[in-house]
């Protein structure tokens, strides 16, 4: 140090690591001493405060690592690892120490780590294990992901049941009564009740929407719907297809006799104490024997709140600001499947309150939320939309939700409602946000009408999200991306970055969950004023793009531009749009 200079306020020690780093000029000192102070101050290991600050990538360092201390460096996601060690230390420990137990050899167990000099990490394994450790040297990136994912595994295993609890599941079917005695027939077919019991629970863990039994001629096959796909995951033997039917009949109490007309029944599954999944079993004769369909009710997603659905914030804010207003119609439309429920659902969620009057007609309630009184339609006994509707406008409501408007009375009955101080909120089966205004004047709703009480029109599709782990940047020519719809200011732009899956072990082909692509339209009087005079669907899209709302087409584009979609994806959920 030269005569006069003043010592650091605050040294660090470079540790052997960083000393490397330094040395083989892939960081400079004064980066390498900025990582080590910002660790300590974060409480995290110096490898991660590396990568996170983007200084040098998991791969340099990890190379970096292993000529320096001489461990050899493997790639993690083409290791065995036997989750049974895993679970030998505490997820708090995991995250703590920064490290993974992949297997054991003997009296020794291997631990995953991202910097060899991590003996903190080796000492608590050791001590939580009993057994001695051997340090594996792998990639942070991937060190990351592999803990995240053995702890997902963890507490995806505590709701697992083994084979005994899985005979004993208690089950509550729907109302009507077959007569047969449950408990007899369990008895006597142990192994289909354990199968069964085990497909229903598999479902709920992978997150699935659906699960369908399917019988063919020469073969039996079971997919689960998950992220919108189907995928087979049994394809039990053929001879099996008449007893899981009848199992299936038998948890949801449908006649076991009648086979050839379809039925409707429900399933309560109690995986626990405290928890209860509801399917809604559908089953349809088919040639070589009974198709059957159970749909996964999960309460949860309603709880999921706006911001997980996936609308912008100007649809976001459009949507919040027709839930605020006294009166009116909010309609959300699109295809089965699309999400309509869950949104409708969000909405009545907000609107939950001790102080406010909720009534719904479904058919049937796929959602069971306390606090709302909600009516499955019944049109075999009378029950239909509008006898429920007339009831609840002598029930003194506020917010009243139709399942879905099929025809002109139920139209009729909602659009009155509306107009004289209440909220209502509905489905239809539409492309998009215009067309559901024609829809309801071909049903025979006057136009004036329309134009007095619509308040808010969703269009929407689901489309699958791509994994934020391994999707890449894709190259597409600048006249493709034109001809997508993209403005030539976008694709001028220099920060103007779109992708495509690729696929990793923490995804399904390059893509995780789903996300909303919408078009929230207000009905303003411009576009009263279209109806009015007999204007077409083609017009109201016009004055609506004037207005500045976004088409389903713009909408899927937005979010392959912010990286949450790929091109595919807005195709498939946008053709024809």
């Amino acid at each position: 140090m030269a005569i006069g200079t003043a010592p650091p306020a605050n040294p660090v020690f470079l540790g052997g690591l960083a000393r490397r780093l330094v040395a083989d000029k892939l960081i400079s000192d004064e980066q390498a001493r900025d990582a080590q102070q910002r660790a300590l101050k974060n409480g995290v290991p110096f490898v991660s405060a590396l990568v996170e600050s983007k200084m040098l990538s998991a791969q340099k360092i990890a190379e970096a690592a292993s000529l320096e201390f001489g461990a050899p460096l493997v790639d993690i996601a083409a290791l065995d690892i036997d989750p049974a060690v895993a679970r030998e230390v505490s997820d708090k420990v995991l995250r703590k120490v920064h490290a993974l137990p992949l297997f054991k050899r003997g009296k020794k167990t291997f631990v995953a780590v991202s910097d060899p000099t991590n003996l903190q990490a080796l000492d608590e394994i050791k001590f939580a294990t009993g057994n001695m450790t051997e340090a594996v040297l792998v990639e942070e990136d991937k060190l990351v992901r592999a803990i995240d994912a053995a702890i997902q595994a963890t507490e995806a295993q505590k709701m697992d049941l083994g084979d005994a609890d899985l005979e004993n599941l208690e089950v509550e079917g729907g109302e009507a009564d077959t007569g047969l005695d449950v408990t007899k027939a369990d008895a006597e077919d142990a192994p289909i009740v354990r199968y069964v019991n085990k497909i229903l629970v598999d479902a709920i863990n992978q997150g699935a929407s659906d699960v369908h039994f399917e019988p063919y001629e020469k073969s039996f096959r079971i997919r689960y719907r998950k992220d919108g796909e189907l995928k087979t995951v049994a394809t039990p033997p053929t001879a099996m297809a008449g007893r899981l039917a009848a199992r299936v009949k038998v948890m949801s109490r449908l006649d076991l006799a009648e086979r050839r007309v379809p039925q409707d029944g429900r399933i309560k599954l109690y995986i626990s104490k405290t928890k209860a999944i509801d399917f809604r079993v559908s089953t349809c004769p088919t040639l070589f024997g009974e198709k059957i369909c159970c749909r996964i009710l999960d309460p949860s997603q309603a709880q999921l709140g706006i911001d997980a659905l996936g609308y912008e914030p100007d649809q976001k804010e459009g949507y919040l600001k027709a839930l605020q207003q006294p009166q009116g119609m909010i309609l959300v439309t699109g295809p089965t499947g699309s999400g309509k429920t869950v949104s409708l659902y969000t909405g009545l969620n907000i609107l939950n309150t001790d102080d406010i009057n909720i009534s719904t007609a479904e058919d049937p309630a796929e959602i069971n939320l306390p606090g709302i009184n909600q009516v499955n339609v019944n049109p075999r006994v009378g029950l239909t939309f509008a006898a429920a509707l007339k009831a609840f406008l002598r029930q003194d409501p506020d917010v009243i939700m139709v399942g879905e408007i099929r025809d002109l009375e139920t139209a009729e009955i909602a659009i009155k409602a509306a107009q004289t101080g209440h909220l209502v909120l509905s489905t239809l089966h539409t492309n998009d946000a215009p067309q559901t205004v024609v829809r309801l004047m071909n049903m025979g709703v006057p136009a004036y009408n329309i134009a007095s009480t619509l308040s808010l029109i969703i269009a929407q599709r689901l489309a699958r999200k791509l994994c934020p782990s391994c999707k890449r940047r894709a190259e597409i020519p600048r006249a493709e991306l034109l001809r997508q719809g993209f403005s030539e200011a976008e694709v001028d732009s220099p920060d103007f970055e779109i992708y495509e899956a690729v696929g990793c072990d923490q995804c399904d082909g390059g893509y995780k969950g789903r996300t909303g692509i919408y078009q929230v339209m207000p009905f303003s009087p411009a576009m009263g004023q279209i109806i009015m005079e007999g204007g077409s669907a083609i017009e109201l899209a016009r004055q609506a793009a004037q207005e500045g709302v976004a088409d389903l087409r713009a909408s899927a584009l937005r979010k392959v531009r912010n990286g949450v979609i790929d091109l595919l994806q807005a195709n498939a959920c946008t053709v024809g749009d």
